[in-house]
């Protein structure tokens, strides 16, 4: 089943699926990342999806998750 929030429509009219991030564990703590066409990544609050959307460039992107996956990134 897909909620009106799954499904973002771009400025073209084009249409792009978000996901969630599978560490979310229920929480509610969660992100949701979607890759609506090749050169950008939207990320944004799963608990807010009308809320604010951040844009990545993908080298941004794998800059972020390999500093996660460092542990140079960390809460």
């Amino acid at each position: 089943m897909v909620r009106s929030h799954d499904v973002s429509h771009d400025d073209d009219g084009s249409v792009y699926k978000w996901r969630r991030s599978s560490c979310s564990y229920g929480t509610g703590n969660c992100i949701e990342v979607a890759a609506p066409y090749r050169g950008r990544i939207d990320v944004r609050d799963s608990k807010n999806p009308r809320g604010i959307v951040l844009r990545f460039s993908p080298a941004q992107w794998r800059a972020f998750v390999s500093g996660v996956r460092s542990g140079e990134l960390s809460l």
